[in-house]
């Protein structure tokens, strides 16, 4: 709800993935929301409709008053709100949340929090106590707690008591790969007892490709290559920058394509000195089908970064066609197998070397052709079997 009117980012696509496939299930369902006064429940047919406004399926209604009060909100954001308050079959305060779900939700109900939003004591002391309740917490990753100079400020603490939470609390542990697993299970070891884990590869849908979205001048001559995500430390742009700096003028064009992120002066200061003449170009706020079509386009999509949870845009350039040169991690190599050009994030010549090699070769002679990607189908089978 937080999210609508803007990019969707890879959780959101799974909070996403996962409203779908629940309100498609014979099964009832309900959505829980935070709202800045308390919290709001939606029935099925609630749930349904707000989702065909949260994707613009259908339109949204007319902000109601407390909307129109909520300042430094996205209109898209407020207008969410607006349905899900409309749309709720019940809305209380904070401290009502207990008494509201017990009314209204059956003994044996399953919590699924998938987007690690609202991991709080409130929420899930209140599930708690409905009659033999289930807690599912997807954890994407815990690089938080793994690298926290890559963090915001006052964000660890934060995402640590959220991890703690989900340990506390949950009866089940769902994982987008075995890595992140393990990750995890050794973070939390020192806190106690780890709950059951289970892992289920995100799936994907393929990208769709808008080639009249790609906003007009911005499509370079080939060979060019792309990386995607937001400019973070976690993500290496530097060392992208520095193997273009070497490669000088003579380099093909690379598109970096995110919104400015945090902690990162040092790299935004060096694109902000890009010159017209450069060889790098920063593109931010692009349509998915604008993305898609840049990613099918290029001669490879670069993936240097220092620490994934998964990896969704190496998957969907692999769905595209499009050459993937990634960081030697376990994660990619779990999801991606070998159908990726596996380099260390710190080895500048290597890059810059397979770069060049990358940049002469034929990109239709390259297209990766027998790529399977995970599929939500795949994903549902194991998790909605288990929670």
């Amino acid at each position: 709800m937080r999210r609508a009117g803007r990019v969707w980012t890879g959780v959101d696509r799974v909070e996403l993935a996962y409203i779908e496939a629940l309100i498609a299930d014979d099964v009832p369902v309900w959505g829980l929301a935070r709202t800045p006064l308390g919290y709001v429940l939606l029935d099925s047919a609630g749930l349904t409709a707000f989702h065909k406004g949260l994707t613009a399926a259908a339109p949204s209604s007319s902000l109601d008053i407390l909307s129109r009060l909520q300042r430094g909100m996205h209109p898209a954001a407020r207008a969410a709100l607006s349905d899900a308050r409309r749309l709720a079959v019940a809305r209380c305060l904070p401290r009502g949340l207990a008494g509201m779900l017990q009314r209204h939700l059956p003994a044996r109900t399953a919590y699924l929090n998938i987007g690690h939003s609202n991991l709080s004591t409130r929420v899930l002391s209140a599930v708690r106590a409905l009659p033999d309740s289930r807690i599912a917490v997807f954890v994407h990753d815990v690089i938080p707690l793994e690298y926290p100079r890559y963090q915001r400020a006052g964000t660890v603490e934060v995402f640590e008591q959220k991890m703690q939470r989900a340990r506390r609390f949950g009866d089940l542990l769902i994982y987008n790969s075995a890595d992140t697993q393990a990750r995890t299970e050794r973070v939390m070891a020192p806190w106690g007892p780890v709950p059951q884990g289970i892992v289920a590869h995100l799936g994907t849908i393929p990208p769709v490709v808008v080639d009249a979205e790609v906003p007009e001048g911005l499509l370079p001559e080939r060979p060019y290559f792309v990386t995607v995500g937001t400019i973070e430390p976690r993500k290496n742009h530097a060392l992208l920058l520095d193997v273009w700096e070497n490669l000088g003028s003579d380099a093909p064009m690379l598109l970096i394509c995110g919104s400015r992120g945090w902690n990162n002066d040092a790299v935004f200061a060096r694109l902000d000195a890009l010159g017209p003449e450069a060889r790098v170009r920063e593109v931010a706020g692009l349509s998915d089908g604008a993305l898609a079509s840049l990613v099918k386009g290029a001669q490879g999509l670069l993936f240097p970064s220092h620490a994934e949870g998964y990896g969704l845009p190496a998957i969907e350039a692999l769905q595209l066609g499009t050459p993937v040169m990634c960081s030697n991690m376990a994660t990619f190599r779990e999801i991606l197998a070998n159908k990726a050009q596996y380099i260390d994030d710190s080895d500048h010549k290597l890059w810059e070397e397979y770069v060049k090699e990358w940049s002469q070769r034929s990109r239709d002679a390259h297209q990766v052709r027998d790529f399977e990607a995970p599929t939500w189908e795949a994903h549902f089978k194991v998790t909605l079997t288990l929670t």
